[in-house]
C-alpha cells in the first residue's frame, strides 16, 4: 500500500537510465565485442559493478561530457587487464546510449502519468544522448535537466537545484522517481524531495551498475507500471 498521498504533488521528476532506460541491459550489449576482442571474459554482475565503481570515480571529479565518462570507462576497465581500448571503440562505448532500450513497460506509464502531472528528468547523460532515449519513451518532458546543462553529475545536487528553478514550485509540490539509490534519493531526501524507488533490481543480490548507498525512499514500488497505476487509478 502506497503511504504516499499523490494529490501533495504537481510535478513528477525522473531519473532515466535504469529508471526508465535498461541501461543494464544497454552496457552489457555495449560491452560484449570490445571485452571479447581483448580475450576478456567476466559474469555480466561483474561488469555492471567494475562500471559502477569506475563512473561513479569519473563523475565525481572534473566535468567533462557522458560520451568522455563511457569511454573513460571502456579505457579503465581494459587497462585493468593489461588491454588498450583503441579510439573506435572508445568512441563507439561512448555513443552507445543511443541504442539502449526503453524498459517495456515505461512508455505507457509515463504517459499515463502525464495526464495528471507535470513530467520533469534530471539525468547524467548529454544534451544529444539523452535525445534519443527520450524519443523511444515516446513523450516529451516538460522539463529536461542533463549532466552536460548542470556541469555536474548526481549525486551532485546542481541538476536538482537547476530543476527546481525551473519548476517554480518548492521541493514538496515534486515526487523524484528513480531506480539510483546512490546517484538520486540520497540527495533528493537531504533536498526535501519525497521519493519513490523504482527497485528495478529487485531480487538479486548486488547493485548492478550503481554503487551502494543508503536511503529511505518515500515508496517503492517493482516498475514504472505499477507506480502508474498507483498514481493514476482507473
Amino acid at each position: 500500500m502506497t503511504t504516499l498521498d499523490f494529490d501533495d504533488y504537481d510535478v513528477l521528476t525522473f531519473d532515466c537510465y535504469g529508471t526508465l532506460i535498461d541501461w543494464e541491459a544497454g552496457l552489457l550489449a555495449a560491452f560484449r565485442d570490445p571485452l571479447a576482442s581483448h580475450g576478456i571474459s567476466e559474469s555480466g554482475e561483474d561488469i555492471l559493478a567494475a562500471f559502477a565503481r569506475h563512473e561513479a570515480e569519473l563523475e565525481a571529479g572534473s566535468y567533462r561530457r557522458y560520451r568522455g565518462v563511457l569511454g573513460g570507462v571502456l579505457t579503465s576497465m581494459l587497462a585493468h587487464y593489461g588491454e588498450t581500448a583503441s579510439p573506435d571503440e572508445v568512441a563507439t562505448f561512448g555513443g552507445s546510449v543511443a541504442d539502449w532500450p526503453a524498459f517495456p513497460d515505461s512508455a505507457a506509464a509515463l504517459a499515463r502519468l502525464h495526464t495528471r502531472f507535470k513530467l520533469g528528468v534530471i539525468t547524467n547523460c548529454d544534451d544529444d544522448l539523452f535525445a534519443t532515449s527520450e524519443q523511444r519513451l515516446g513523450l516529451s518532458f516538460d522539463w529536461v535537466v542533463t549532466a552536460q546543462q548542470a556541469k555536474r553529475y548526481k549525486p551532485n545536487p546542481r541538476g536538482f537545484e537547476l530543476m527546481f528553478e525551473r519548476v517554480g514550485l518548492p521541493p514538496r509540490r515534486i515526487l523524484h522517481v528513480a531506480q539510483s539509490l546512490f546517484h538520486d534519493h540520497v540527495t533528493a531526501k537531504r533536498l526535501g524531495l519525497s521519493t519513490v524507488w523504482v527497485d528495478r533490481r529487485s531480487g538479486r543480490p548486488g547493485g548492478g551498475a550503481t554503487p551502494p548507498a543508503d536511503a529511505r525512499p518515500d515508496l517503492i514500488v517493482p516498475d514504472m507500471a505499477t507506480l502508474a497505476s498507483l498514481a493514476v487509478p482507473g
